[in-house]
């Protein structure tokens, strides 16, 4: 599933090219009626985690959420026939876009609008996070921190692929009980997903390795994964940790796969 730096990558590549525009919407698969947003301007694309959101004006506006198989095609004009299942496309003066297979794709009021940032948590990426209102979620919680960094009404955006890695890179069991952190370490880890969230949403991929272990320095080979990225133990199982050597872990946590190293992230 993609995480919350791709969804805020895809809104402000939107916004470059639609905002501002009259936008004709449509729905070739005929599983999402645009009615009421076709022919309309678009005032503003943004995300809040891993939810996309297109407004068009004060009461009306289209929510996406890509789920596991959501894809976004993006192309100059001409515009083509439809190629398989598109569920919406848009249309604007030099652009078009083709969304396939997302979970959600929707038309929300204003007031479902507001119903649906109150219940994410904040995102890390946005101007109006708040990381106070996320550490005392944590604190309060005896749930791990492994769990609470995935649980979008604590903090929107961080997928697997975040989780273990800034977990690694402040050496913090991801088994830990949310209230077991302290606040001046969140306040690390909070500071540094901004970073790693920021630079995925400026290059598209997720890097999470330091330059002192990237592979020019180490002499060791590039990272060779669909994901793409240089990470230090997300997908890594039984590969030596690339600053101490030993094997990283995995483990299943709430049905998602867990990475971590044992001896940089004791228990």
């Amino acid at each position: 599933m993609p995480e919350g730096h791709t969804l805020h990558r895809l809104a402000r590549l939107h916004q470059r090219r639609y905002a501002g525009a009259v936008v004709e919407v449509t729905s070739p698969q005929g599983r999402f009626d645009p009615s009421t947003v076709d022919g309309r301007v678009l005032v503003r694309a943004e995300a809040h985690g891993k939810h996309l959101l297109h407004h068009y004006g004060p009461d009306a506006t289209v929510h996406v959420h890509l789920g596991l198989y959501g894809t976004f095609s993006e192309f100059p004009r001409p515009v083509l026939d439809p190629v398989g299942q598109v569920r919406m496309r848009l249309v604007g003066p030099t652009h078009w876009t083709d969304l396939r297979g997302p979970t959600r794709c929707e038309v929300l009021t204003a007031g479902e609008v507001a119903a649906l940032h109150a219940r994410l948590g904040p995102d890390p990426l946005r101007r109006d996070a708040e990381p106070g209102r996320v550490f005392d979620r944590i604190a309060r919680s005896r749930q791990s921190i492994g769990v609470l960094l995935m649980d979008q009404r604590v903090i929107a955006g961080v997928g697997n692929v975040y989780r273990a890695e800034v977990l690694f890179r402040h050496g913090l069991h991801p088994l830990t009980p949310g209230n077991r952190v302290d606040r001046a370490l969140w306040d690390l880890i909070w500071a540094d997903l901004v970073l790693l969230m920021r630079d995925g949403v400026k290059v598209g991929r997720i890097d999470t390795v330091r330059p002192e272990h990237l592979p020019a320095a180490t002499g060791r080979a590039p990272r060779r994964d669909r994901h793409g990225g240089e990470v230090y133990v997300y997908r890594r199982t039984g590969l030596p940790c690339l600053v101490c050597g030993t094997p990283v872990a995995m483990a299943d946590l709430a049905g998602r796969n867990l990475y971590w190293c044992p001896r940089c992230q004791p228990e």
